[in-house]
């Protein structure tokens, strides 16, 4: 059947306006999402290229005994921590609150154990029900978008330390990114949920979080009179991860797709990496390059040719680490078990190779971790002997129980102990990407069979 008629049959399917949406942006675009942004000048195209080294990304296979109940440990955390009252989970054990990103993840983590197998489409259909039935109730900042963070309980507006906030403290315009990637799926994959989707999205404003086709996310600092600041989001990386969702549904993100205006390569042990020119003391913010956007690309979209070169470039660098240096290394940003309690280990940010670093900028190395979701992640992409190695290190660092820890530190292999719906949603994720490819495919007629598991 040609790719045209089965774009008819989707649409049909799919019966909701966000699935028209997508369908004409795949009319006129499927061709740039499936290949890669080529706009692009001859002069940047080959300095991408020159000595480019991509390797073939791992082909889709069974997953063993092992990996099944390694998913299974991974869904445990979702068990533990959904809320029956409102669907919702917990963005950390036991914490009851959610920002957006990490109700994608647990929304994601869902639908990859309903292909996996380990939950049953019953119950998969129920809790995408409920959490949606929630997700159309919350409260809006300013009745605009979503606020950065919502009480799991209550379904409350609430502050990043779990306090009720009546007026909301702003919106992340790449969280809200993220939080397309699941919605984008249950479209085209699971249409029975486009009605309710749509009552969902149907109440967000994005005037303001796009403006000039790039992210603005809107800040209120503590203590001020509730003033909020407009500030431009994203960078290389999670910009055009979290845009690629949203250029599904027809937005105008083109310069947030962008990954040439601002990139400049920098060696890491040997590895022309791609960077920002946005630094923190010219921009005010991180420039963090780390696993996790490229990660989620390339498990979710399935990457275009650019990211694809640049994600390789990512990794590479973390195996020559540990090839020169014998230093364990597979970094991304994580929750740590202790205050700060959530820092970027990233290949290269604010001048420097292998920084530690809080929000606020201030490094931390005494916190450089091994992220168990960027083992998963790059183990699902790649397959290399060194990802291996990576996944043997990891033995230790769950607790079937309750699910899979952060990470493991550095500097004497402890476990880091923070669990949370991000790292166990993603490797739920990764698992099923190594088992069915990438997880966005809107042509497939049955991403839900779990037949290829042994």
């Amino acid at each position: 059947m040609t790719e045209k008629n089965t774009f008819g049959r989707n649409l049909r399917r799919a019966r909701s306006h966000l699935i028209l949406v997508i369908g004409l942006f795949l009319a006129f675009g499927a061709s740039i999402y499936l290949e890669g942004w080529d706009s692009i000048t001859t002069r940047q195209r080959v300095s991408l290229i020159e000595n480019t080294q991509t390797t073939e990304l791992a082909p889709s296979t069974p997953l063993t005994s092992q990996e099944l109940e390694w998913a299974k440990i991974a869904w445990q955390y979702f068990v533990n921590n959904t809320i029956a009252e409102t669907g919702l989970a917990n963005s950390a054990d036991k914490y009851t609150a959610s920002t957006l990103w990490d109700t994608a993840s647990y929304l994601m983590g869902a639908i990859s154990a309903e292909r996996l197998g380990i939950i049953k489409k019953q119950e998969f259909d129920q809790r995408i029900e409920k959490a949606l039935e929630s997700l159309a109730k919350i409260p809006l900042y300013n009745d605009e978008l979503p606020n950065k963070s919502y009480s799991t309980l209550s379904l409350a507006m609430v502050d990043y330390e779990n306090n009720d906030s009546d007026l909301g403290i702003g919106w992340s315009a790449l969280d809200i990114g993220r939080f397309f990637v699941p919605m984008n799926v249950l479209v085209w994959n699971y249409p029975q949920h486009s009605a309710k989707v749509r009552k969902v999205i149907s109440r967000w404003k994005f005037d303001r979080m796009l403006q000039d086709s790039y992210f603005y996310g809107g800040v209120v600092e503590p203590g001020e009179e509730h003033e909020l600041q407009l500030l431009q989001e994203g960078r290389l990386g999670y910009e055009q991860y979290s845009a690629k969702s949203l250029s599904l549904i027809g937005e105008d993100v083109a310069n947030a797709l962008d990954y040439f205006t601002y990139l400049r390569f920098e060696d890491v042990n040997g590895i022309q990496v791609g960077t920002d020119v946005r630094d923190n003391i010219r921009f005010g913010a991180n420039n963090a390059i780390v696993s996790e956007p490229y990660i989620l690309d390339g498990i979710e979209f399935g990457f275009d040719q650019t990211s694809q070169e640049l994600a390789w470039r990512v990794y590479q660098a973390q195996e020559a680490r540990f090839q020169q240096e014998g230093i364990l290394t597979a970094v991304s940003e994580d929750n740590i078990d202790e205050a700060p309690y959530f820092i970027y280990n990233t290949v290269f940010s604010n001048g420097k190779a292998w920084n530690t670093l809080s929000e606020d900028g201030r490094e931390w190395p005494e916190f450089k971790s091994i992220s168990t979701k960027a083992v998963f992640g790059w183990h699902a992409l790649y397959n290399t002997p060194y990802t291996k190695t990576l996944l043997d290190s990891m033995a230790n660092a769950n607790d079937p129980k309750l699910g899979w820890f952060s990470g493991i530190y550095e500097k004497d292999m402890r476990v880091n102990k923070a669990l949370t719906a991000n790292t166990n949603g993603i490797i739920l994720e990764s698992l099923a990407y190594k088992a069915f490819g990438r997880l966005i495919n809107p042509y497939s007629d049955d991403n839900t069979s779990a037949n290829k598991i042994q």
